[in-house]
């Protein structure tokens, strides 16, 4: 992740976002949301089991046994599963494998939309105050797992009642493996996201004709807020629209704040210059914080005990619902 841009040109990695300013944005929404069922408790479990595997670095054992763990659970949960396998270049400028999850439901639809998030955990805890812990890995509870829990509770429910149109559920690999400060290695703007730029260049990728992508990360954060982020709303500000009026519909509008955020390299920008797929961001804006993200962010601290419930149910229950409301 995490680059953050100016909305003129990059900052690099911690910096600050642009300054939040308001939208005029209508409130002025259908009375009804559909009715949904998302189990907080769920979506708590999976972001912990995947956390009980140890550090999710590419090339591990806690990556390797996590990556069954994943196909096991969708495949459980009635999805068609595909590991979509490809390399890229890392940090250190040699080749990097990663393995992206895909789980699709209902396939043969074209009407179809894409989630997403990232799985793997970050290698280095660059920002810990500690540097003596800077060089080794962390769990990655809020960064990357949190909103991995919250598409398998989505998939769950998604096997329990069908909706109108296809989804394809994306775990994006080596994410979080990008250069950071201490090492001093020279900066490498795509060294992170590795895992949507190998989908953003295969062939699945390129040919991908779903509607929309929503990207999660971060989002189990207690009392997390989501700003409206520069490149989604550059590529696909009606979908965050549709997304932040849906959470206000809900009661969720402390959580999807109506304002303009900064601009953030992650996964959803490579879908955008990499395929025809729009593609928006739900991620943490935290305006008391030098960085912008939650002060555990690349810390040993970004553990279970920052992982909130009431936050993970505030995207699971908004994504469902903008889900069955499709048609």
């Amino acid at each position: 992740m995490k680059t953050i841009f100016d909305i003129v040109c990059v900052l690099g990695v911690g910096l600050l976002f642009a300054a939040c300013t308001g939208v005029g944005v209508s409130n002025v929404a259908p009375k009804v949301a559909p009715k949904v069922n998302f189990d907080a408790d769920s979506a708590y479990r999976y972001t912990q089991e995947q956390v009980a595997f140890g550090p999710r670095v590419p090339g591990t054992e806690a990556h390797k046994r996590c990556l069954e763990y994943y196909v096991e659970t969708f495949k459980r949960f009635g999805a068609t599963v595909e590991i979509q396998q490809g390399t890229e270049t890392n940090l250190y400028n040699k080749p990097q494998e990663v393995m992206n999850v895909i789980a699709s439901y209902q396939p043969m639809k074209a009407n179809r939309i894409i989630l997403c998030s990232h799985w793997d955990s970050r290698p280095f805890a660059d920002q810990d105050a500690d540097r003596k812990q800077v060089d080794k890995p962390i769990d990655g509870a809020n960064d990357g797992a949190s909103s991995t829990g919250v598409l398998m509770e989505i998939a769950r429910q998604l096997n329990l009642r069908q909706p109108s149109i296809g989804v394809d559920i994306i775990l994006f690999d080596a994410e979080d493996m990008g250069t950071p400060e201490h090492l001093k290695l020279k900066y490498m703007p795509d060294s992170w996201c590795l895992g949507s730029q190998s989908w953003g260049k295969s062939d699945k990728g390129k040919s991908s004709e779903a509607r929309y992508a929503v990207l999660l990360d971060m989002i189990g954060g207690p009392g997390a807020t989501f700003c409206r982020e520069h490149f989604s709303q550059q590529y696909a500000s009606d979908v965050v629209d549709k997304i932040w009026r849906m959470g206000s519909r809900l009661g969720y509008g402390s959580y999807f704040v109506n304002v303009d955020g900064g601009a953030i390299t992650d996964d959803h920008l490579y879908i955008n210059r990499l395929t025809k797929v729009p593609a928006i961001d739900i991620i943490h804006y935290d305006a008391q914080t030098l960085t912008s993200f939650p002060a555990y962010w690349h810390t040993h601290d970004d553990n279970m005990s920052n992982v909130d419930k009431s936050s993970l149910r505030a995207v699971g229950e908004t994504l469902l619902a903008v889900i069955y409301d499709e048609r």
